[in-house]
């Protein structure tokens, strides 16, 4: 399955989870229902997997976690906040540049209508 195909089913079940529940719990509710939900479509989804970060020849394990990868492929960034910022965007492509994904999604729970809370974000995808 290419990335495209994941974030359509990324963006359907977020949208059906904050349909369903609305806005304003903490980020690890939103995470778990969406990770259940993406297994139950058929993906493969790791939650807060370690990302070590090579500098200059070393290598430091404690780089990031990211909320959630799916099919090894996908980074989704989970907020539930009033606002995204743009440093939240500039987080998940410093991702996905570490760890040579080419499309991540930042995903904030945290507003009125979940459409407007998806920002995609690309690192050499070809569309």
């Amino acid at each position: 399955m290419c990335e495209n195909e994941i974030g359509t089913i990324v963006i359907h079940e977020c949208i059906a989870i904050h349909s369903a529940l609305g806005p304003g719990l903490f980020e690890s509710v939103y995470e778990v229902i969406l990770a259940r939900q993406l297994q139950l479509a058929g993906l493969e989804v790791k939650r807060q997997v370690p990302i070590a970060i090579k500098y200059n020849g070393m290598v430091f394990d404690e780089g990031f976690r990211a909320d959630i990868i799916v099919n090894d492929k996908v980074i989704l960034e989970l907020k539930s906040v009033e606002k995204v910022i743009p440093v939240h965007k500039k987080q998940v492509l410093t991702y996905l540049k570490l760890t040579g994904c080419k499309l991540g999604y930042l995903l904030n729970f945290g507003n009125d209508i979940m459409r407007t809370g998806i920002t995609r974000c690309v690192n050499g995808l070809e569309e």
